[in-house]
């Protein structure tokens, strides 16, 4: 059907000019950035080739200001252009090249800088939704949520005197950050008290650690905990290390489980802190950039004691980088689960508007040569990111490589494990604790009932016994086989939620760790370790059970 000609009144074609103007304004903060990064990519723009596919880019644009033009002035309902582009075009582009690349807007990539800084402003707690409210999961120890009495389970009604009502948590998350120094009134519904608990809170620099754990889980055996890599991982490694190599250490726990990545330069200096110096830790490379190799620069320094590298399928990215050069170079036993299988390189790029991209230009490839990424063609999103902790999945193995000395390694499944250990599958009964929040709805019950803790305490009869008749009070549906049957689960869950209703969240995590079985595993599987620093690769089993 024709359009009549005047379909694009002046005024509409002057808009039109002017996104054009604004999408290729982005399109040339984007090149100018990469011109710094890529270096080769900077000389490319100059060419004749470079010139011609331009103007193609540009008719493309056109066309997309055109249809962004046509749903503004004739879409049923009112619209938002920014919200077109930067919830639709862009997102929807950078999906049809792989499951990494991806936009930020203003809001989302200021809290992605944050993360990279390890640090934030706002009041220190961690929140999460619940049957359509906002609780508060924890308050982080020493920061204001914590001093001001905000507790586990309470929920968030109001936010300076305006309803929650309504709010998602990002949205609740936002009002309640702010600036450093400034002042947040909340109205909290706590559990056993009939009015409204008001709490004002001074905002505050909220440092998060990366490494929340370092202590010996037994004689002479540290563990180390690392959730991120950010740009402090490192100095908090080396602190942490220090502390602990006086004790004489004769072997290390590191735990990668749930750490999804962060920064490359995170990931290579906790690495570089175990390997040799001059040993490479990763390189990368990509079409529109040379190959980059990143070897220690110190290393180890004295006698290296056994290691083990607890992984499991959520790690990730630098978190692979870390336990691939380690198993590479046979520094240390890869202990758990297949990890993720991420293995592009993201490179970060201010956009106008203080929005970013973040673009794979390269892939990672461990020291033996593995290439870490796992296939993603083909494949749908959902899938991608659930296939590696299907309790079925099994990765293909391909392209062997060895290691330092001589064990096979393969490509394209991220970091297999040495030794497996199986990830805690949580059943039904289990289950129904973690939906209606059972163990911290008992723990904000008994805090409020019960002084303070003794020293090392743990729940003992009478607290589990309490517990059972909070299930039914509350009706929780259990078999009196069910209850039996996960004693150990729920005393290790009361402890760590009584704990952290009652002291802090940092002293229920620790003790989290000493009752984890795959955390005593790794302890006994440490002679193996030594023996693989030894070179005795015959009393090394792989994927042992």
């Amino acid at each position: 059907m024709p359009l009549a000609p005047d379909i694009f009144p002046p005024a509409m074609a002057h808009r039109s000019r002017g996104r054009l103007f604004w999408a290729l304004s982005v399109m040339g903060v984007v090149v100018a950035a990469a011109a710094v990064v890529g270096g080769v990519y900077g000389y490319r723009i100059g060419s004749a080739a470079s010139v011609a596919n331009l103007s193609a880019v540009e008719g493309q644009v056109r066309e997309l200001s055109l249809v962004l033009d046509l749903v503004e002035n004739n879409y049923a309902d009112s619209v938002r252009p920014a919200d077109l582009i930067y919830e639709g075009a862009i997102p929807s582009m950078l999906r049809n090249l792989d499951p990494h690349s991806m936009f930020f807007d203003p809001a989302a990539y200021g809290r992605l800088r944050e993360e990279q800084r390890g640090q934030y402003a706002g009041v220190g707690m961690l929140i999460r939704p619940y049957y359509g409210e906002t609780i508060v999961d924890y308050p982080f120890p020493g920061t204001p949520a914590f001093a001001a009495g905000i507790r586990p389970g309470d929920v968030i009604v109001k936010i300076d005197g305006i309803s929650t009502d309504g709010l998602d948590v990002e949205e609740v998350a936002q009002r309640v950050r702010g600036p450093e120094g400034t002042s947040v009134q909340l109205s909290l519904r706590r559990q056993g008290s009939a009015d409204l608990v008001e709490a004002e809170v001074i905002r505050a620099s909220i440092p998060r650690p990366s490494v929340p754990l370092a202590f010996l889980v037994a004689p002479q055996v540290a563990y180390i905990k690392i959730n991120t890599f950010n740009e402090t991982t490192g100095e908090e490694l080396d602190e942490a290390l220090e502390r602990l190599e006086k004790q004489k250490l004769k072997g290390l726990v590191l735990d990668l489980r749930g750490n999804q990545g962060g920064l490359l330069t995170g990931g290579v200096r906790v690495a570089d802190h175990f390997l040799q110096p001059g040993q490479t830790i990763v390189s990368h490379r990509g079409r529109s950039s040379d190959e980059r190799v990143y070897k220690t620069r110190q290393g180890q320094k004295g006698e290296p004691y056994p290691m083990i590298v607890l992984v499991n399928c959520s790690s990730a990215s630098a978190s692979e980088i870390v336990a691939g050069a380690l198993q590479d170079h046979d520094r240390a036993l890869i202990a758990g689960s297949y990890t993720f299988g991420k293995g592009l390189v993201q490179s970060v790029f201010d956009l106008s508007d203080s929005a970013g991209l973040v673009l794979t230009t390269a892939r990672y490839y461990t020291p033996s040569g593995r290439l870490i990424q796992r296939p993603y063609d083909n494949v749908s999103q959902r899938d991608y990111y659930a296939d590696p902790c299907s309790p079925d999945y099994q990765p293909a193995n391909h392209d062997p490589r060895l290691t330092d000395k001589g064990r096979p390694v393969y490509s394209g499944v991220g970091i297999s494990p040495d030794v497996k250990i199986q990830e805690m599958i949580y059943n039904a009964f289990q289950r129904r604790l973690l939906e209606r929040r059972a163990f911290e709805g008992f723990a904000q019950q008994f805090s409020l009932r019960n002084g303070r803790l003794a020293p090392g305490w743990t729940p003992g009869p009478e607290v589990v016994t309490r517990f059972r008749l909070y299930l039914e009070e509350h009706e929780i549906p259990f078999t009196p086989a069910e209850f039996e049957q996960d004693l150990p689960h729920i005393e290790r869950m009361l402890q760590r939620s009584i704990l952290t209703a009652m002291v802090d969240y940092d002293e229920a995590i620790r003790a989290d760790a000493e009752l984890d079985p795959a955390v005593r595993r790794a302890v006994d599987l440490l002679p193996e370790a030594q023996a693989l620093l030894r070179g005795e690769n015959g009393k090394v089993s792989r994927n042992l059970q």
